[in-house]
């Protein structure tokens, strides 16, 4: 089922880059083309739902309302093969930064409501446990910090490029941690996270993940504007 869904978000990204003309998008360019940024976003939806937000495939990540330094350093990753997505890579490789960060802002400043959140889960009592006490205490002995001291108290991420870890599906947040754990996904040096992932088991992955997918979002959902504490490491894409 997930191959053939997989499979399904291909072929339809495939027709909106061609009905959308997003092949213009491959030309090498100091700076974007035009301000119809909306007409060439559209490939994105496809994928990760109306205006970037996420949709109910269970897998791909809502855009809307991410801090837009996250958003290009992402874009910026699967351009220059820190992540690895056939369909992502084949949509920025060619675009400059200037282009990218456009991209980014624009779903940065997307104000979208968060669909309601089922508190329902199929995980057992104590791995929703294990998943709370990983995002709110951490784990000392193994010195995995907690979620909230990089990704605020709210869990809502913090400004300019810490995301959010509410509102995400559980089966792509499981994904990647585990691309964290298995060194398929990296990051800016110094790679924070993936030395986090690295200490996690696959048992903590899906406690945490399983824990996040079931929280409520909070009143407001918008990312923090800063921390109230330095990070706990020194983490790459952060600012100086």
């Amino acid at each position: 089922m997930r191959k053939a869904a997989h499979r399904l978000a291909g072929i339809a990204l495939t027709l909106l880059l061609l009905g959308h003309g997003i092949a213009a998008m491959a030309a090498t360019s100091a700076t974007p083309p035009g301000n119809d940024i909306e007409r060439r976003v559209a490939a994105c939806i496809a994928c990760h739902g109306r205006e970037g937000a996420t949709t109910n495939a269970g897998y791909f990540p809502r855009l809307s309302g991410k801090p837009a330094g996250y958003l290009f350093n992402q874009l910026r990753s699967f351009r220059d093969g820190r992540r690895f997505n056939a369909d992502m890579t084949y949509m920025v490789q060619h675009l400059s930064d200037a282009y990218l960060l456009e991209m980014a802002e624009y779903f940065a400043g997307l104000d979208l409501p968060y669909p309601p959140v089922s508190p329902a889960s199929d995980a057992p009592p104590a791995q929703l446990a294990r998943g709370r006490q990983l995002a709110l205490d951490g784990d000392a002995a193994r010195r995995i910090p907690a979620c909230v001291q990089c990704h605020g108290a709210a869990l809502t991420g913090v400004q300019p490029a810490i995301p959010g870890l509410l509102g995400l599906p559980r089966l792509y947040v499981s994904s990647q941690l585990g691309a964290w754990l298995t060194s398929d996904r990296h990051a800016l040096a110094p790679d924070c996270m993936a030395d986090i992932g690295r200490r996690m088991t696959t048992v903590d992955i899906n406690a945490v993940a399983s824990w996040l997918a079931v929280q409520p979002m909070p009143a407001d959902p918008k990312p923090a504007s800063s921390l109230p504490a330095p990070l706990p490491m020194a983490c790459g894409g952060m600012p100086k």
